[in-house]
Parts: structure tokens; sequence; C-alpha cells
């Protein structure tokens, strides 16, 4: 990417995407940053054997 890209780059607004911690979207809005907020969590909690055995369903 040449200097000049960079450079444009740098002076265009920042657009977030933000997957998981909602008060870390909330900061960026207050900021002005436009956000979009996705409610995601790990599969099954974050039990890995839980997972496991959910992953094994759609078999």
């Amino acid at each position: 990417m040449s200097e000049t890209k960079v450079n444009q780059f740098l002076k265009t607004p920042v657009k977030v995407v933000n997957i998981g911690l909602e008060g870390f979207a909330k900061e960026l809005e207050q900021q002005g940053v436009t956000v979009v907020q996705v409610d995601w969590a790990p599969p099954a909690g974050g039990d890995p054997k839980l997972a496991d055995l959910l992953s094994k369903l759609g078999t």
C-alpha cells in the first residue's frame, strides 16, 4: 500500500464490528464511532465437552 493510500485510509471514519463485550461498543459510540454490536457467546457456554457433543448433533 502506497503512503498516499495509507494517508487516505487513515482519514476515513472508523467503523467497527464488535463481537462480545458490549461495554467496548458503548465506549466507541460515545466517541462518535459507528459500531455494530454482535451478541455472541461461545457455544455451550465455553464448556469444551458440551461443545464437542453439540458439534456432533448436526452429523
